[in-house]
């Protein structure tokens, strides 16, 4: 990319002042071929960067940044650039292995209040990689945090990369030419359009990065040791056994070959091109070899070494700097103490992991953050006879995690269903916006660990969650995935979306020959919420005509969306062979899911499976369970999910105007400037909370003479007050700012027994439409509301209206820590707020979500 120009404007000059060095402005980013980047506030010692930085400029690169050749900056411009003060004049710059890449800066415009002049330069060898557009994001957000609203940009209009990164970064623009110049000017207000571009060009370049992890051309083994059974010799035997379509190159200090395998002292002495480096030396011995996979120019990093965060502060201090180090030489990082990365791709068929048994190819995407229990993961994969697309198997999750790979996946035709085995969540609002796109497309299906505790496993780069587990599971839910209970389920689950079609509805038919299986499969179903008619007995001697004409009936059968057969061999005498046959040709062309509980198998027995052309299961195929309560369970998951997917799933409201928001953040921000970040909450008061309220449309009644003031009502935006009798349902209404998930809503009864009971509907914000509906008929008490033995129901519509609202002004200030309504007092005629607390508190940092994007 071209470096985008900048004419010195007359009325900027530099002003006094200054603040402390913004090291939240710090962060590593991945580029749009799946490299990484290290982004900084440039400082002063940064003299010699700049200097070699723009040496290696082209001077088509530096006319079009500065509008005349110029070879060299003065030592006086070498200052004027390196010393800012990141608040009149700011600048970032973007680091691959310690050299600088790209710099973007701003300076004010001392008579155009709120505005400051953009500039850019990228060095030419890296033009082309997205940095452009990363920069502009960072920047755009400091100059925010600032209090710059507007960006002002000139550049040449031979200079089409640079034009196309401000016209295509989403925010409103204006532009016009003059002097043979085009100027835009850049509204940097977020904007629909700007977060759809940022989320885009994020899971691009992170799918991106996943996949040159997982399609690597040729690997080395470092640690590749002579040792049978030891770690390195393991995972070598592993690849060659696998079938590796590339050259692997073991590395050893001394052998001169391993496994067979001609071998090399170091990296480097390799005489060619590495893509992946797969390392299993002492972990006091990673950050050499790492450095030496940098100057190779090693594209990804499996670090099978154990011996880091899950080994204590010295151990952590390891790990956070084999992270640093590696993005900071564009590199991404599985592990440490990992099992590894398996791919079953023909064109690769890489088995870079530790476990010696690797299920064949299928369409499962398989993301495990346990090493310790990824070998009993494959193994009952591999027994299961489920097909793998790709395995990951993280570690420590200290880089690369189960966001990463669901960017990936979404993109991957192999992938039709992602399973997730999850110890931590290291970002889970982005796993939630990740998600929901996702499953939209494919089904995810997550084993969450930690239920009982929330907390996180040594070594893991994550928090512990704060919020209930049953309100991540309503989280979850929300997002579309599918969480179950262990991975027994998780395996039940994964083999019917894998090789079967999603059910249209809740009918079940149920085909036995086996009164007693069928009666269990009825109750099974009654209890999982599933509609089901009578089970189609065939009697212990039903031949495999008897079982096709019941089955094909049943798929006939409008009334029916999904079947459950089951079969097992009688007392006394055989069966007929025949009935997996004709289970599998009508199951073949049916667009309606059929399991079996076929003579106590688990998984996709050969009798029931479509063998595709490597002998792999192909779809069509029908999955079989011990027990009908097993294949009744995992259909009922599967129904659930694809009732959300068949939802409208709504739209987040334009309630609130742009000028109401930038009025209520700053209200917040006045009140809080003065609080330190570390300082207890601030409880508002009455006259604050009607204030911000006001600005979403939520008015505060008169104070009632007998409780002393702390009430408010809450009718529509612009409607006349309502006031109720008191007559009506209380419910209690509260957002509160959770730190991993961000603003998270909770809705239900205002009485002691919903509390006892914690009977809350919890959803993150902001809310849809929709989701404002469902939340509230979530909660097991809400027949209260709409009508219970013939009461008149409440103004369920005024509700929702609240709820959204209410959800928004969460949404929109981090540093509300806590607004409750409570209690509401709900009825036929509207609703009424009638006690109001609200706690306000200096975020800790900005959400994930809210920045730009950024590894974290």
């Amino acid at each position: 990319m071209s470096g985008e120009s900048k004419r010195e404007h007359p009325d900027q000059r530099e002003l006094p002042g200054g603040r402390d060095y913004p090291d939240q402005w710090e962060a590593d980013v991945v580029l749009t071929d799946g490299g990484t980047a290290h982004l900084r506030p440039i400082r002063p010692e940064d003299a010699d960067l700049l200097r070699s930085f723009y040496a290696r400029l082209s001077a088509e690169t530096i006319y079009y940044r500065f509008f005349s050749p110029r070879p060299h900056l003065s030592d006086r411009e070498i200052q004027h650039f390196t010393n800012v003060d990141h608040d009149r004049r700011v600048g970032l710059i973007a680091t691959i292995g310690g050299d600088m890449v790209a710099v973007v800066r701003y300076d004010r415009l001392t008579n155009r209040p709120g505005t400051a002049e953009v500039a850019f330069l990228v060095e030419d060898a890296h033009q082309g990689r997205g940095l452009g557009a990363v920069l502009l994001e960072h920047i755009a957000a400091a100059a925010r945090e600032r209090g710059v609203h507007r960006f002002v940009a000139s550049v040449l209009p031979d200079n089409r990369r640079m034009t196309r990164v401000f016209r295509e970064a989403g925010y409103k623009a204006e532009q016009s030419f003059e002097d043979g110049v085009i100027e835009l000017v850049l509204d940097l207000e977020p904007t629909e359009t700007s977060v759809e571009v940022t989320s885009a060009r994020e899971h691009r370049a992170e799918a991106r990065s996943i996949q040159r992890l997982m399609t690597p051309r040729s690997v080395a083994v470092v640690g590749a040791s002579r040792a049978e059974h030891s770690v390195g010799q393991t995972v070598l035997r592993n690849l060659l056994g696998g079938d590796f379509n590339g050259p692997i190159y073991p590395v050893h200090p001394t052998a001169k070959a391993v496994a067979g395998v001609r071998a090399y002292e170091s990296v480097l002495d390799i005489p060619d091109e590495i893509d992946l480096a797969v390392v299993a030396v002492r972990a006091n011995a990673v950050h050499e070899v790492v450095e030496q996979c940098a100057n190779k120019g090693v594209h990804g990093l499996v670090v099978v070494s154990s011996g880091f965060g899950e080994a204590g502060p010295e151990g952590r201090a390891r790990q956070e700097e084999l992270v640093r180090l590696a993005r900071a030489w564009g590199m991404r990082v599985v592990g440490p103490n990992c099992l590894g990365i398996a791919n079953t791709d023909p064109d690769y068929r890489l088995n870079a992991t530790l476990a010696p048994t690797l299920p064949g190819r299928g369409p499962v995407g398989f993301f495990s953050q346990s090493g310790a229990l990824g070998t009993a993961i494959l193994q009952r994969t591999a027994e299961r006879g489920l097909g793998l697309s790709t395995f990951v198997s993280a570690g420590n999750r200290a880089d690369v995690s189960g966001n990463d790979l669901m960017q990936y996946w979404e993109e991957d035709p192999a992938t039709k269903a992602v399973l997730l085995y999850l110890e931590s969540l290291g970002n889970p609002r982005k796993f939630a916006r990740l998600a929901r796109r996702l499953s939209r497309r494919k089904p995810i299906v997550v084993v969450k660990s930690g239920r009982s505790t929330q907390g996180v496993p040594l070594g893991h780069a994550a928090r512990a969650l704060s919020l209930p587990d049953h309100a991540v599971s309503a989280l979850f839910a929300q997002a579309g995935v599918i969480r179950v209970e262990d991975l027994s389920e998780l395996f039940d689950v994964a083999q019917l979306l894998a090789y079967q079609p999603l059910p249209a509805g809740d009918r079940i038919a149920i085909i036995d020959n086996s009164d007693s299986l069928g009666l269990l499969a009825q109750d099974a179903a009654v209890a999982h919420g599933l509609r089901v008619r009578p089970p189609v007995d065939l009697g212990p001697l039903a031949d495999a005509d008897a079982y096709e004409a019941a089955l094909a009936a049943a798929l006939r059968d409008e009334n029916v969306d999904a079947v459950v057969a089951l079969f097992t061999p009688p007392t006394i005498g055989g069966y007929d062979v025949r009935v997996p046959e004709k289970i599998l040709r009508l199951a073949a062309g049916s667009s309606k899911p059929i399991v079996a509980t076929y003579l106590g198998f688990k998984g996709m027995p050969s009798d029931l499976r479509i063998n595709a052309p490597d002998g792999s299961a192909a779809a069509g195929s029908v999955p079989s369970y011990p027990a009908p309560e097993d294949a009744v369970r995992a259909l009922a998951y599967v129904v659930r999910y694809a009732q959300w997917r068949q939802r409208p799933h709504g739209r987040v409201s334009d309630l609130i105007s742009a000028e109401d928001r930038r009025r209520a953040r700053a209200l917040v921000s006045g009140w809080l400037d003065d609080l330190p970040g570390d300082a207890a909450p601030l409880t508002a008061t009455r006259a604050q909370v009607a204030d911000l309220l006001t600005c979403y449309g939520i008015r505060l009644a008169d104070p009632d003479p007998d409780t002393g003031g702390d009430t408010a009502a809450a009718p529509g935006s612009q409607g006349p007050e309502v006031d109720c009798d008191g007559s009506g349902v209380p419910v209690r209404i509260l957002t509160s700012e959770d730190p991993s998930f961000g603003a998270v809503v909770s809705f239900g009864l205002a009485d002691e027994t919903a509390a006892l009971l914690d009977d809350r509907a919890y959803r993150l914000a902001p809310l849809t439409d929709a989701e404002s509906a469902e939340m509230i008929r979530a909660i097991r008490t809400a027949p209260l509301l709409l009508g219970h033995r013939g009461a008149e129901p409440v103004d369920v519509s005024a509700l929702e209206d609240l709820l959204q609202r209410v959800a928004r002004l969460g949404d929109d200030l981090p540093e509300v820590a806590r607004l409750e309504l409570n209690p509401v007092i709900a009825d036929a005629s509207g609703v009424s707020v009638r006690g109001v607390r609200l706690l306000l508190q200096q975020p800790m940092g900005p959400r994930p979500e809210l920045g730009p994007r950024r590894l974290g």
